[in-house]
């Protein structure tokens, strides 16, 4: 794509991005600075990415019928997937239909929304190392696969979901019913479906940001963004910072990770590989074909954030992906359930050497919903991390009581 036209034109270039959150906003104005006409899609009217696109349309992105009208209508050049609940399907469909390019491809979009597609082409067919796996249809072929060697600990995922809901680690027996219930109420579409992993006792966790970009030769380059360590507590991330020290040998293997998996899966764009270490080992554990939560610290760190990487990438244009200086990020939770919140501190917060905040605009709290993010870049990572979470904390959201 190298001709771009004027926004709410006859020759505009569209791009719908389909899940409109706080990462898909970020993206949004990331395409918008390019000049780019974008539709924002939600299943929930006023998502973050409507409150700031050209259009915004809501319906149920896992209905096929639903999808395929939206495009159909819009025509967009570029459909962007941004969720896991979505017809990918239909978008495999509309794409060998001539219809629609889809983000990266939508072969990767479909692999990539569900954990049982990427593990099984993780695991069996590039051989890449991950922890010992099954996928489990009911809590009996549960207690049979950790029975049978996967063994305590483990972690049990839906096959489905995002932001680890869902997500939970199993000590022993008496944790496998609860582990399961809690399962089944954190999927996405496909219900009764679960992963279990054997534990992998790593160091540390890593986000690798991995980017497929056109080169100067019209071909297909991979950049690498500097590791991105985090802490999650229930498979939430609750704060993430860069870069990560590693030791070369470990850095390696992940990057060498990172690109069999997305030359796999092909395509242009961001991709946020998860990975275990251990001292000089790696394991795979996850990718998602766009940008990345804990990726969110890019927005301080970065010369150009994944979001921008991400743009560029789809458009077809040159990115650069080398750290500006080191920094951190520090999750704002609701804290309570009720629509319209308001936010006091957020003047103390902003007082805290060097950082930002982004507050995403989601009409409704719930107490572990992610409400916003605290930024900070510092000279090193470990100053950055105290600020990020001094920021963090300042920032108070409130249920307004009207009389």
């Amino acid at each position: 794509m190298t001709t771009f036209g004027t926004p709410l034109s006859p020759h505009a270039t569209k791009v719908m991005l389909l899940g409109s959150g706080e990462l898909g906003k970020e993206v949004l104005i990331a395409l918008q600075r390019l000049g780019v006409e974008t539709i924002a899609v939600d299943r929930y009217e006023n998502a973050p990415g409507q409150q700031v696109a050209h259009h915004r349309r809501t319906i149920t992105m896992s209905d096929p019928a639903q999808l395929k009208a939206l495009i159909e209508a819009e025509r967009p050049h570029l459909v962007v997937p941004e969720i896991e609940a979505i017809a990918t399907p239909m978008l495999e469909e509309l794409e060998a239909a001539g219809t629609v390019r889809v983000i990266p491809t939508a072969r990767a979009a479909r692999l990539t929304m569900d954990r049982e597609g990427i593990r099984v082409l993780a695991a069996e067919t590039l051989a890449l190392p991950t922890s010992p796996y099954q996928f489990c249809n009911s809590l009996d072929e549960l207690q049979a696969a950790i029975d049978a060697g996967i063994g305590y600990p483990c972690i049990v995922k839906p096959v489905m979901s995002s932001s680890g809901k869902g997500q939970s680690k199993i000590d022993g027996p008496g944790d496998v019913k609860t582990a399961w219930d809690y399962a089944m109420a954190g999927g996405r579409v496909s219900h009764g479906r679960v992963i279990v992993e054997g534990f992998i006792d790593f160091d540390y966790e890593i986000t690798q940001l991995t980017v497929r970009a056109v080169g100067a030769d019209g071909q297909i380059e991979t950049h690498f963004c500097d590791p991105i360590g985090h802490v999650q507590v229930s498979g939430d991330y609750v704060e993430s910072w860069q870069p990560h020290p590693m030791h070369p040998a470990a850095l390696e293997k992940s990057r060498q990770i990172a690109k069999a998996v997305t030359d796999n899966l092909g395509g242009q764009g961001l991709f946020g590989v998860e990975l275990f270490v251990k001292g000089q080992d790696v394991w795979f554990s996850e990718v998602s074909p766009r940008p990345h939560d804990t990726g969110l610290v890019t927005l301080c760190t970065q010369n150009q954030s994944e979001f921008e990487l991400h743009a560029r990438a789809i458009l077809g244009l040159p990115v650069d992906t080398s750290l500006r200086n080191p920094g951190a990020s520090a999750v704002i939770y609701g804290g309570v359930d009720a629509v319209g919140i308001v936010f006091d501190g957020v003047e103390e917060a902003l007082r805290v050497p060097d950082t930002d905040l982004r507050l995403f605009g989601k009409p409704e709290s719930f107490t572990k919903r992610r409400m916003g993010v605290a930024l900070a870049r510092a000279a090193d990572v470990h100053t950055a991390r105290d600020n990020a979470k001094l920021a963090a904390s300042k920032v108070k959201p409130r249920k307004v009581i009207t009389p």
